[in-house]
C-alpha cells in the first residue's frame, strides 16, 4: 500500500487539493502542438500571434486542460479513477506566465458501490485572473479494501 494514497473515506467536503503550479515555457508549447498535431501558427510563431493580436505565442486550449488533469490525478493517485472532466477557457496565457491549478471537494457519495468525489477546479494566472475553470469526479478506494 502507498503511504500518500488517497481514500474517500479521508476527503472532507471543502477540503483542499494540493496546488499545481505550471510556468510553461516557448518550448513546451512548441512540442505540445507538435504531439497534438495543432498547427496554429499562435502557439508556435510569435510573429504571427502578435499579428493576430496576442502578446506573444498562447498556450493550448488543451494544455490547460492537461495541467488541471495532472493536479487532479496527483492527488487521487494510481488507484483513483476519472470519471467526469470539464473545464472551459476563459483567459489566455503565454510562456513566462505562472499557471497555479487549485481544486476543492464540493461533495462525495457512494452510488452503485462507487465511492465518487466531486471537484470545483480552476487555473488562474499570477494576477489572479482565471485561465480555466472546471470541475470533476473522482472514484477512490474505500479503506474497505486496505488489504
Amino acid at each position: 500500500m502507498n503511504p500518500s494514497e488517497i481514500f474517500f473515506e479521508d476527503v472532507a467536503v471543502g477540503a483542499e487539493l494540493p496546488a499545481l503550479v505550471k510556468v510553461p515555457t516557448t518550448v513546451q508549447l512548441f512540442r505540445y502542438s507538435a504531439v497534438t498535431w495543432n498547427a496554429h501558427r499562435i502557439h508556435y510563431e510569435k510573429e504571427y500571434a502578435i499579428k493576430e493580436g496576442h502578446p506573444d505565442v498562447l498556450v493550448q486550449a488543451h494544455l490547460h486542460g492537461a495541467f488541471l488533469l495532472q493536479m487532479i490525478g496527483d492527488w487521487m493517485g494510481p488507484r483513483g479513477r476519472l470519471v467526469r472532466f470539464g473545464w472551459s477557457n476563459r483567459g489566455r496565457a503565454i510562456p513566462g506566465d505562472t499557471l497555479t491549478c487549485t481544486g476543492r471537494v464540493i461533495d462525495k457519495r457512494v452510488v452503485d458501490g462507487q465511492h465518487l468525489v466531486d471537484l470545483e477546479i480552476v487555473e488562474t494566472n499570477q494576477r489572479g485572473e482565471v485561465c480555466a475553470p472546471g470541475q470533476a469526479t473522482v472514484a477512490l478506494p474505500s479503506q474497505e479494501a486496505r488489504q
